[in-house]
């Protein structure tokens, strides 16, 4: 009996040393910062010692309140080989090891480009935009099963699908392409969304494989295209494996008397520069969680943080990333971003990320963006490179639908744009008509292709970096009141069953091809065209709703004129002389007309029309 109770016992020890996690997975040589933090996870793994092999030297080992988890320090250039093995030790026998290897980066992988005001942002919620693979619709071992005929259950759309269709994405003009998370959410329904997800080194099944990711990637680069990964920082889905088994109670945000610590947030994000707010209120909004789904990550917790910087870097350097989108910016701990992003550029210089700070005041949005002068009153700089210009996202609408007033319709427009002294960078903005989170274009403009035009030639022509929305290009509306999924519609083509395939022209409609064909010409115009990357800007004050810029460089000039005026207008040229000292004629590039410009001639365009004109001298 007794040599029984011992061999139980053994056996006991071995199973509960057994290794069940190892993250990151595996790192590389040459990085920077030669340091990587490797979580090792296993039943009361902390009670063992660990020791690496060939006497490779562990600089650090933290241990925390859950003896689950032994977060140790390695520096790579002490590592010669190419992997070493981490060994589990009860008193001096291994019971278990991981090897952990340790690769070579691509060339020239710290110096990759990336996505800059020479690109055209393409948004696509993977879920909806086509089905290239039906065999992992579903997953026996992720909970929310495809179901079409459900709004917001999963449709089976994927990462194969895309990478069947990057000749559209490419032929369409644009030369970035923005995915919602596609990481694991294995929440139990409505996870579609890619938002709570559980496994931040795992693409989820139902969209692919890791390597499934990549493969896009390189798809995009051989085009000279990029991939932006749209990044949560903020929270992560409720099913999460370490939020099911927390390394440390601070590891996420927690309420008391609330269910697993569950309070909403107020959303009230300007809470972190108003000199006015109560401490209560800015707790609320920054610790408060974004829904029962979505506990909240505490960014001033070290190892929070330095988990998610390298699994940051770690996805840039596998998929070879050109991009990174950051949801929910301002909930963040916003030191803690900064240090997160700043390790970000440091690895990589010339990484762009946008962060979306969704706030409709200039001064507001501004604060979050790189340098920003106002974010010097509080000693701050977030060194995040790029914003969302969520101001004039609100305003353009508005500018289109609106009869002229003294503060109504085209001059909002013209206003929004006065505030551009207050950003440090206004061509690394993003500039959009809509997204996945807000009403559809088309629905707001009751599918009018003439406001679509508008709205769209503005995006194009201003400052900064144009993002468009997966399907707005073929007239896809959806009713924000119904339901998000309605906003998320599928691509109609995407799959087999579908009657019409909008991915190629015999498959459009006269309306969809409509919307396609100016979407195609103005993007793949504005390609080539470095004045409208980087040029300047002249402005006039509209008149009769119609509003008149002018982008230029020492090389070139481009003149629009954009009328929201339902009737067309006919107007003197001599206002714009000091932008036309020199011109002699001009080419609008949708027709291909060209016709002489001089400052005492007039100029006519039709209702609700938009021209993009090309100036000669």
């Amino acid at each position: 009996m007794k040599k029984l109770f011992v061999l139980t016992s053994l056996l006991s020890n071995f199973a509960f040393a057994q290794i069940q996690k190892v993250e990151p997975m595996f790192w590389w040589k040459g990085m920077k910062n030669p340091e990587v933090q490797i979580l090792v996870y296993g039943k009361d793994i902390s009670k063992y010692s660990i020791e690496l092999s060939d006497q490779i030297k562990i600089k650090d080992i933290q241990k925390t309140e859950n003896p689950n988890y032994v977060f140790v320090t390695v520096n790579t250039n002490d590592v010669n080989k190419s992997s070493f093995k981490i060994n589990i030790k009860n008193k001096n026998k291994v019971v278990d090891s991981y090897t952990y290897e340790l690769k070579d980066r691509q060339p020239n992988s710290a110096n990759r480009s990336s996505f800059t005001s020479k690109d055209v942002v393409y948004l696509i919620m993977p879920d909806r935009f086509a089905n290239g693979d039906e065999s992992n619709d579903s997953k026996k071992v992720l909970t929310d099963k495809a179901n079409r005929s459900i709004p917001d259950s999963r449709h089976g759309g994927d990462l194969r699908g895309i990478i069947n269709n990057v000749d559209y994405i490419q032929n369409l003009g644009a030369t970035a392409v923005w995915l919602t998370p596609v990481n694991e959410d294995n929440e139990k329904q409505h996870s579609y969304h890619g938002y709570a997800q559980t496994d931040l080194y795992k693409i989820d099944g139902r969209y692919g494989t890791n390597e499934d990711y990549r493969e896009l990637s390189r798809e995009l680069n051989k085009r000279g295209m990029y991939l932006i990964q749209d990044y949560v920082t903020n929270h992560w889905g409720i099913s999460h494996w370490m939020i099911q088994d927390l390394p440390s109670q601070d590891w996420i945000h927690k309420f008391p008397g609330g269910k697993d610590g569950f309070r909403r947030s107020n959303y009230r994000t300007t809470t972190q520069f108003d000199k006015n707010a109560s401490e209560i209120d800015k707790k609320e909004a920054l610790d408060g969680w974004f829904d029962y789904t979505m506990p909240d990550m505490n960014q001033s917790n070290p190892l929070v943080l330095n988990y998610l910087t390298q699994n940051a870097i770690w996805w840039i350097e596998y998929a070879e990333l050109g991009g990174m989108r950051v949801d929910t910016y301002p909930y963040n701990n916003k030191e803690g971003m900064a240090k997160w992003v700043k390790a970000i550029t440091t690895e990589y210089p010339n990484f762009n990320i946008v962060g979306e700070a969704w706030m409709y005041s200039p001064a507001h949005i501004s604060y979050w963006q790189k340098d920003s002068k106002i974010a010097e009153i509080d000693n701050y700089n977030s060194h995040l490179p790029s914003v969302m210009d969520f101001n004039l996202f609100s305003e353009l609408p508005k500018a289109i639908k609106e009869e002229e007033s003294w503060d109504k319709g085209m001059i909002k427009l013209y206003n929004s744009f006065t505030n551009d002294f207050l950003y440090p960078n206004v061509n690394n903005m993003f500039v959009f008509m809509e997204n996945h989170d807000t009403e559809r274009w088309n629905e707001m403009m009751n599918g009018n292709i003439n406001d679509y035009k508008l709205g769209l030639s503005l995006i194009s022509t201003v400052r900064g970096i144009p993002q468009v929305y997966y399907g707005s290009e073929i007239g896809m509306r959806g009713d924000k009141s119904k339901g998000d999924a309605d906003i998320r519609r599928d691509f109609p083509g995407g799959w087999k069953a579908d009657q019409k395939n909008a991915f190629t022209n015999e498959g459009r409609t006269l309306e969809q091809k409509q919307f396609h064909d100016f979407t195609a010409k103005v993007f793949n115009w504005r390609k080539n065209k470095e004045v409208i990357h980087s040029g300047k800007t002249k402005h006039y004050m509209p008149q009769q709703n119609v509003y008149v810029y002018f982008r230029y460089n020492e090389k070139e000039s481009v003149m629009v004129v954009l009328n929201a005026n339902p009737e067309k207008q006919t107007f003197k040229l001599d206002r714009f002389t000091e932008s036309l000292d020199g011109i002699t004629s001009g080419k609008e590039i949708i027709s291909d007309k060209i016709f002489p410009i001089k400052s005492s001639e007039e100029i006519s365009i039709d209702g609700k029309t938009a021209m993009i004109i090309e100036l000669k001298k």
